[in-house]
């Protein structure tokens, strides 16, 4: 009933870290592409009739 998967090295820690922080790179990606989004709807360039 032991875990049989081997402890983490010091050469795994940086592509863990690097794939952390592309990751959340990519959220705040499409975070920032839906606010623009909502914010050209609501100033009007992008018309009410494209928007579900």
């Amino acid at each position: 009933m032991s875990d049989l998967t081997p402890p983490p090295t010091a050469a795994e820690s940086p592509t863990v870290t690097r794939a952390q922080r592309a990751a959340l790179n990519e959220d705040w990606l499409a975070t920032a592409v839906g606010l623009l989004l909502v914010a050209l709807v609501l100033t009007g360039v992008i018309p009410t009739g494209l928007v579900p």
